[in-house]
């Protein structure tokens, strides 16, 4: 179906500011650590410890999708971009604020945990914009495709569009010409891997929360007439 007027639904701004509150946390938190891990079979995985966080950003963009509708979760798109365009520039700003005399022992640490490389900044927020689109774009397409069946389908093959687009954006931009080729794609698809696989694990809980929604909100919503301009805020 397609809105004809303006809507207030239940559990849509909760939703932003948890989508909001992860991109946040995955980006500023998550960012600063890597961890090596034995995977049996495997061996030795290293990973950034964001990649465990980051990937219930797509997780809110399926469902936001798939019960709201294409321009809606890009509303919250934009939104994330805003919040993480400004955390970026704070952290700037402070890192780049002479220390008072009792603080100078501590600004390496500073620096550290916030103090990311303008290649690493930009990157991450160019990477998230741009996969976190195409994934709602290919699952409302496929949305229509299918009929509203097989959500399973279309969940894990946005995923898998806006996850490769995240990666090769974010590892080429951040990491291109300073990492060796073979390096950058061995970790570009090392991450690719985990972060897809999430979504296909948490596939089940994908089914609950949007019979949820569905149901207590009332609305299932079909992009028949969307404009899918990425450059849009109207719902």
């Amino acid at each position: 179906m397609t809105d004809a007027q303006p809507r207030s639904f239940r559990y849509y701004d909760l939703i932003m500011a948890a989508y909001v509150c992860v991109l946040l946390c995955a980006n500023l938190i998550g960012a600063i650590k890597t961890t090596t891990v034995v995977v049996p079979w495997i061996g030795a995985v290293t990973f950034a410890t964001g990649v465990l966080f980051f990937p219930i950003s797509y997780f809110f963009g399926d469902i936001l999708t798939e019960v709201y509708g294409y321009a809606r979760d890009r509303r919250c798109v934009w939104a994330g971009f805003a919040a993480l365009a400004f955390a970026s520039f704070m952290a700037f700003v402070v890192t780049s604020m002479p220390p008072a005399a009792e603080f100078r022992a501590q600004q390496a640490h500073m620096d550290f945990v916030f103090g990311s490389t303008w290649r690493i900044a930009g990157g991450s927020i160019i990477a998230f914009w741009c996969g976190s689109l195409f994934n709602s774009f290919v699952l409302a397409k496929m949305k229509i495709l299918t009929r509203g069946r097989w959500l399973w389908t279309r969940t894990i093959g946005s995923t898998l569009c806006g996850e490769a687009v995240d990666s090769a954006l974010f590892y080429s931009i951040a990491f291109g010409g300073t990492w060796e080729r073979a390096f950058l794609l061995k970790v570009m698809l090392t991450q690719y891997v985990l972060k897809s696989s999430w979504e296909i694990l948490s596939t089940p809980l994908t089914y609950r929360v949007v019979g949820f929604l569905k149901r207590v909100e009332q609305e299932d919503f079909y992009d028949t007439a969307t404009n899918f301009t990425p450059f849009a805020l109207k719902a």
